[in-house]
């Protein structure tokens, strides 16, 4: 066999599963690629451009990139909600149109609080068009699968996590070479790339008529808050979000100690390469493993991938060779963790919330998330200070992951992960 029919199987997979969606599928996974790319022309340089082009202190940069990260986190049940109320359709396009002037914002702004209205509105947008896109795809992706006609819900969102990881690659490529020139440029580029996404889903998502459209806006988070099963699912899944933060916050100070700050950016783009390569190939995994196992075993490696790192600082220091070795197992057992859980576990969503508001059900789930953010990683900031042995920062984080897969294994050995739909808002 030559290496060239060896490889020809693997690689055009993902092409030749989003070839075979129908075409509202193939739009709104391909829009996680192409919102990506956008969001990654400029936000991994917001920081440079205002401490260095604008001279902003350190403490106003830290608030606006918080309150950007809080606009969208925060704000998605906003999003989910109004997606349910009125309809995917237009909760997107409002959201490209808001990113388009958010990013001309940072763009132009020259004074702190142009850079935070701008800050903000490119969150918020992203509070609006991304759970109105999950909930479009998990009714599409639903839909097909009960007919039997095609990939499962888990399989859809694999593709969805590819094709945002290929944004994610891409983007940040495209901003670089943009920023040769201008920071203004870059942002001008993004703003235009959110127009034509904003075009593409004018012409080509269909109007579909909001299944709670004549009920109060406000319904749906009742709807979701009593839906206990679904809460505490939440609360266990949420601490993933946490977990992948530390790709910015812990590893970075990984790799300053043992003096490999160089490697970051490699390891990041390591990260991305294996779900693009390895995410389809371990869904398929995951679906003879099972649902409740998979959800699990994705929390447990996460664990994996601190107490690794923990292990490490409490040893002797390991010859020059292996100092990288603890943060390249920390990068692969945390993404390795993720293409377990997390496309098995936004297929449950729609079972949890028995096909209903799945707009909501989706916001609360990354504000969750966004909440676990917010107070796991303001502790972890304090435990990665030089006063504190440097193991236990890493330990905390074993926990969190460990207490998460506890949480969702406990409701899969009940059945309360992988019941039918009909009973799903069941108590």
């Amino acid at each position: 066999m030559t290496i060239t029919s060896a490889l020809r199987p693997r690689w055009p997979r993902p092409v030749t599963r989003l070839a075979a969606l129908p075409p509202v599928m193939r739009l709104l996974v391909l829009t996680q690629m192409a919102f990506n790319i956008g969001f990654y022309m400029v936000l991994p340089y917001l920081a440079t451009h205002l401490a260095e082009d604008l001279g902003l202190a350190a403490a106003v940069v830290g608030l606006v990139l918080g309150l950007r990260t809080f606009s969208q986190q925060g704000m998605f049940v906003v999003g989910g909600t109004l997606a349910d109320h009125y309809g995917a359709k237009p909760v997107v396009l409002a959201g490209c149109a808001l990113r388009v002037v958010g990013f001309v914002l940072l763009g132009a702004a020259s004074s702190a609080s142009g850079v935070i209205a701008g800050a903000l509105l490119t969150g918020f947008a992203a509070a609006l068009f991304s759970p109105a896109v999950e909930s479009a795809l998990a009714r599409e992706a639903g839909e097909r699968e009960r007919s039997g006609q095609g990939s499962t819900r888990t399989e859809v969102f694999a593709l969805f996590a590819v094709s945002g990881q290929v944004g994610t690659v891409t983007g940040p490529l495209v901003g670089t070479a943009l920023l040769l020139v201008d920071f203004r440029l870059a942002c001008l580029v993004a703003a235009g790339a959110f127009v034509l996404i904003g075009l593409a889903h004018l012409a080509w998502l269909p109007w579909r008529e909001a299944e709670h459209a004549g009920e109060p806006v406000l319904a749906g988070w009742a709807e979701v808050l009593g839906n206990r099963r679904f809460v505490v699912f939440a609360a266990g899944y949420s601490g993933w979000l946490l977990c992948y933060n530390q790709l910015y916050l812990a590893l970075p100070a990984e790799l300053e100690r043992v003096g490999g700050g160089a490697a970051l950016g490699p390891l990041f783009v390591v990260s991305s390469v294996l779900v693009i390569t390895l995410q389809l190939r371990v869904t398929g995994w995951s679906g003879r493993l099972g649902e409740g196992r998979s959800v699990v075993l994705g929390f447990a490696l996460m664990a994996t991938a601190f107490a690794v790192v923990a292990v490490a600082r409490m040893l002797p220091v390991p010859p020059s060779w292996a100092l990288l070795v603890p943060a390249v197992g920390m990068v692969v057992l945390l993404t390795a963790g993720e293409m377990l859980a997390v496309p098995v576990a936004q297929s449950l969503v729609p079972r949890l919330a028995g096909e209903r508001r799945l707009g909501a059900h989706f916001g609360v789930l990354a504000s969750f998330g966004g909440v676990m953010v917010l107070l796991g990683s303001t502790a972890v900031g304090a435990l990665l200070d030089p006063a504190v042995p440097a193991a236990v920062p890493f330990l905390v984080m074993t926990a969190v992951p460990l207490a998460g897969a506890a949480v969702l294994g406990t409701l899969a050995r009940r059945g309360r992960l992988t019941a039918p739909a009909a009973t799903a808002s069941a108590s």
